[in-house]
């Protein structure tokens, strides 16, 4: 593909990706270098398998809160052990916020009897999903996500919370050996939609292709933020980052 940057790359492969949150792609190219600064992903091929589980995960922003409108057939499909017949699912069938306390309450950290499964349904970049989810993007980006589940969906720390999640979901070491199994595993607790995660990675990897040539030099991870720094290594890091995603 002939994009120029990272950005670039971004709206062609997400072409509805601001269909349910406006900005939303702005939003994650201009947080994208001093997040993956951040969080060590310092190599095309790391930012690859991160846009790669990301763009499955949300399908590529159009799918950015878990839809639980389902009719009772496909409940069935879903969790056969909790629908095992077309009766016990039928009370639930377009009723997503019922649904959703009946199939994640009591697990996942979410309370029973309460509104939690509604509450911490799938959300962002990475389907963060679970009041424990929740908590765990909490601490690692200072975000407030259980109180305000929106800022998971806000195009100003949508990566943030996706990459987030990445990393502490033991995902980093998977996508430094280029292990998009592993990767899957550690995201998804399983291989769901292992054929379209890996058909992504290709995209993004052909995408980022021109961009191997100019590695950058990895920061710790999960350094806290910066302000603390003097701006002219913020300013050098910063735009280390984004020579990283040009194309020569």
């Amino acid at each position: 593909m002939h994009a120029s940057s990272f950005g670039e790359a971004l709206t062609r492969l997400w072409p509805q990706g601001d269909c349910r949150v406006g900005g939303l792609r702005a939003g994650i190219a201009a947080t994208a270098p001093k997040i993956f600064m951040r969080y060590g992903i310092a190599t095309p091929q790391l930012v690859a398998h991160v846009m790669a589980q990301i763009s499955h995960e949300c399908g590529a922003g159009r799918d950015i809160t878990e839809n639980l409108n389902y009719t009772a057939s496909r409940m069935m499909q879903v969790w056969p052990s909790r629908f095992p017949t077309l009766a016990s699912a039928q009370p639930y069938a377009g009723n997503p916020r019922t649904l959703a306390n009946k199939v994640y309450n009591g697990r996942m950290g979410n309370r029973t009897g309460s509104d939690d499964g509604w509450n911490f349904r799938g959300r962002g970049g990475a389907q963060t999903t679970g009041r424990e989810g929740y908590e765990r993007v909490k601490k690692a980006t200072g975000l407030n996500v259980v109180a305000h589940p929106e800022l998971l969906i806000d195009p100003a720390h949508f990566l943030h919370c996706a990459v987030s999640e990445f990393i502490n979901c033991g995902c980093l070491p998977y996508a430094k050996a280029d292990d998009v199994v592993g990767v899957t595993r550690r995201l998804n607790g399983g291989t769901i939609g292992l054929a379209e995660r890996k058909v992504w990675l290709a995209t993004w990897k052909r995408a980022l292709a021109d961009t191997a040539a100019t590695p950058v030099a990895a920061s710790p991870p999960l350094v806290p933020d910066m302000p603390d720094a003097k701006p002219s290594t913020v300013a050098s890091l910063i735009a280390a980052v984004i020579a990283a995603f040009r194309r020569t």
